[in-house]
């Protein structure tokens, strides 16, 4: 008996001892470090017995730190419902895509359209260009030897300085040459006028309006070295359009004549301030010559009343006779719709290149006779008189505008001077408008006796 009472208090003091330890272990049981090997982890994964046993005696309270944010009287108007649902994850809603269906062309044709209308005008663009640069490019090896025999100076117009004399390129359908250094003229210009091939809307006309590459030379003559006539053949077309349009045509012949009355094709008219000049220039080896290229001579026209085209703006009236020049204009169309090359085309018009020197050298030797000498002075002195007639009103109304331009100048001037240089102008100015109102009256003077 003795014994079992010593046991048992041992076993008392030895719990009593156990149950102290583990709350203490409890306590700071969140400052506890990790195990760091396999074995402590195991032995951290299987507690002791004696721990369970521990472990159950022991109460823990569970209170909630944040309870008093559910106090309803604590908070008031607070949402917990609008809480609790915003928790909740959000709703995902997937549209439903249609399937996408094949591509059908037929919807895309004004793009289509648009597509192939860019690349046919680019394409048309460059072909066109290539196409006059050839031509002229042949043109002019084709004319070089003949033009450089004639003139001292070909390629070169004395306003710029070029390195290779030649063809100036002006647009992608034109391009120009000049040439002088000869005698009886002062230069010779040459502009080669294409079709518009790089211009796509102009090759579609083509279809309704047929164009055709043309050839204008324009000489400059010496005043001396022509005579004073007009003078013009032309086809009927080109005929009716210069005599509208050109200001010497329309003043001093405008009457059209057959050219069958010359012996020329029916398909040329004539236009002539002289009779005797039309006979003259038109002998038998010209107009023979120009029957033989009536397909390429569209018009040649003589002029020492040249001004180029009549005005045709109604509202400017001018004050002062155009300036005029004695020129010879020759206009030679290029057959390049009859020939597959270009260089046979050219080479069929190389002769009228001599036809022009020809010319020149014909006009120089012309001299009219003294009966027309007189009527064309009395047809220019008509014009003039006629052109004077016109214009004095706005030749007046333009003298009044100087006048009064130069009285306005002179009052700014003695504004500008001196107050009492402007005083004395003012009081002569209103001296000279009471004279100039006041009546007039005839001053008779009496013989005395």
């Amino acid at each position: 008996m003795k014994y079992f009472l010593v046991i048992s208090l041992s076993l008392l003091v030895c719990l009593s001892n156990c149950k102290i330890e583990i709350e203490e272990v409890d306590e700071f049981e969140e400052f506890e470090e990790l195990p760091r090997t396999d074995a402590d982890l195991k032995t951290k994964e299987e507690p002791s017995p004696v721990a369970d046993k521990a472990e159950s005696e022991i109460t823990v309270e569970d209170d909630d730190e944040f309870e008093h944010f559910n106090d309803e009287e604590e908070f008031e108007g607070f949402d917990t419902e609008r809480l609790h649902v915003e928790d909740k994850d959000p709703k995902i809603t997937i549209a439903s895509v249609p399937v996408p269906f094949p591509i059908k062309w037929s919807n895309y044709i004004m793009e289509s359209l648009l597509i192939v209308g860019i690349v046919t005008y680019f394409i048309n663009f460059f072909y066109g260009r290539s196409k006059n640069a050839q031509l002229a490019d042949i043109w002019f090896k084709t004319h070089k030897s003949l033009l450089e025999d004639n003139f001292s100076l070909v390629g070169d117009d004395g306003k710029i300085e070029i390195e290779n004399s030649g063809l100036i390129k002006e647009t992608e359908s034109t391009y120009t040459l000049w040439c002088s250094g000869r005698t009886c003229c002062e230069g010779m210009l040459v502009e080669l006028k294409f079709i518009k091939r790089q211009d796509l809307a102009s090759m579609l006309n083509q279809f309704l309006r047929p164009a055709k590459d043309e050839v204008h030379i324009k000489v400059d003559m010496n005043k001396e070295d022509m005579d004073t006539f007009v003078f013009c053949v032309a086809s009927k077309k080109t005929a009716a359009r210069c005599s509208k349009e050109m200001a010497d045509l329309s003043v001093f012949c405008p009457e059209r004549k057959p050219g069958a009355n010359y012996g020329l094709m029916d398909s040329f008219s004539v236009h002539s301030e002289l009779g005797e000049v039309s006979s003259t220039i038109l002998d038998a080896k010209t107009v023979n010559y120009i029957n033989k290229y009536t397909d390429v001579i569209d018009c040649l026209h003589f002029s020492d009343r040249y001004s180029g085209l009549k005005l045709t703006d109604e509202t400017t009236v001018p004050t002062k006779l155009p300036a005029v020049k004695k020129v010879l204009m020759f206009t030679f169309t290029i057959p390049t719709d009859k020939y597959a090359d270009p260089q046979e085309a050219i080479s069929s018009i190389y002769p009228l290149m001599s036809f022009v020197f020809q010319c020149m050298e014909r006009i120089k030797r012309l001299r009219i006779s003294k009966e027309a000498k007189i009527k064309a002075e009395k047809n220019r002195l008509r014009v003039e008189e006629a052109f004077l007639k016109t214009t004095h009103a706005a030749r007046a109304e333009a003298a009044a505008a100087r006048k009064e331009e130069k009285k306005r100048l002179e009052k700014e001037r003695i504004l500008k001077e001196d107050p009492e240089k402007q005083r004395k102008w003012e009081e002569k100015e209103m001296k000279r408008q009471q004279r100039k109102k006041a009546p007039r009256m005839k001053q008779l003077k009496v013989k005395s006796m």
